[in-house]
């Protein structure tokens, strides 16, 4: 088996292994609870996750995750001020296999909360404005506006 395609396999377990915990999480009815806590510890923990993971910028948030996690398919779209950018996905494997396990979102406690975390831990100040999530919608787009030009 090529490298490659063990990454994929693990990749592939991983998120698996996420939308089984959220459908459990679900069925206890402590999945809104728990989130809530996850995203205390993510916000006070962000600057070193993105340390972590090698990120330096708050675009590579998204770009890095995407290649590392191989889930969601985020783009940017930077805003025209240069203060900001619009990141999408319409794809996240995630998020099917949550949809197919009958689980509820594991959009925030999973994804979207770390990524606010880890932004906010490298700009204090940027804001993180979620605008849909693909459990809901067709797409995920996230609005993330920066003091510093980007």
């Amino acid at each position: 088996m090529e490298a490659t395609e063990k990454v994929r396999m693990l990749q592939a377990l991983y998120a698996g292994a996420l939308a089984d915990s959220v459908l459990r999480l679900g069925n206890e009815g402590v999945l809104e609870k728990v989130t809530q806590q996850k995203k205390f510890e993510q916000l006070r923990g962000g600057k070193m996750r993105a340390a972590q993971f090698g990120i330096k910028s708050t675009e590579e948030v998204f770009t890095n995750l995407s290649d590392l996690m191989g889930c969601a398919n985020w783009t940017i779209s930077k805003n025209d001020d240069g203060k900001g950018f619009t990141a999408t996905a319409t794809k996240c494997m995630l998020c099917a296999m949550a949809k197919k396990l009958g689980a509820p979102s594991p959009c925030f406690i999973y994804c979207l909360d770390p990524m606010e975390g880890m932004i906010k831990g490298l700009e204090e100040k940027a804001s993180f404005d979620v605008q849909s999530s693909l459990y809901e919608s067709g797409a995920c787009r996230v609005a993330v506006t920066t003091e510093a030009e980007l």
